[in-house]
């Protein structure tokens, strides 16, 4: 298992969980982001632990009635618990998550202090999702929603948003 993974023995919840897709990013499940944190079974009992990416997304009383829902579907009785400790940080997307973000065209976010130095310094080391040139630029420190910057590359023209780093 890789950072960001939960072990989950129920091949029946596990499908449930992997069905359930971030309303912002619908290519990645909630386990590809690592909002799951735990699943707890006892009998027909589900006790899901979650974490927002960020303590105020508003997308999170979504998340765990989609997840309610999809595990209940089948055959469970699902509880929901918001744990916001430890705070959700990029190094729990995995590494499929990772993949899927840069298919879908969001660059993955990079480690911490390169992060930094492409955000706040302008160096370019964001890869376009479009071409794959790192000759890109910051064109604003938001993009589509918070946790995004906006990019633009300077070889295929292309804006694309970039995933920022969380620790």
């Amino acid at each position: 298992m890789q950072e960001g993974e939960i072990h989950i023995e129920h091949k029946e919840i596990r499908e449930a969980l992997f069905s359930v897709t971030d309303p912002e990013i619908p290519v990645l499940s909630v386990l590809e982001m690592g909002i799951v944190r735990d699943v707890q079974v006892e009998n027909s009992k589900v006790h899901i632990k979650i974490t927002p990416t960020y303590s105020g997304c508003p997308a999170m009383d979504t998340i765990a009635q989609d997840i309610k829902f999809a595990v209940d579907g089948k055959g469970f009785e699902t509880e929901i618990e918001l744990v916001l400790a430890p705070a959700w940080t990029t190094d729990w997307i995995t590494v499929e998550g990772r993949k899927k973000l840069e298919e879908y065209g969001i660059a993955a976010p990079l480690e911490s202090s390169l992060d930094k130095r492409a955000l706040i310094d302008g160096e370019r080391i964001v890869k376009c999702t479009n071409c794959g040139s790192t000759n890109t630029e910051v064109k604003s420190q938001f993009g589509s929603t918070a946790c995004k910057a906006l990019f633009t590359c300077k070889d295929c023209l292309e804006p694309f948003d970039y995933f920022k780093c969380l620790k």
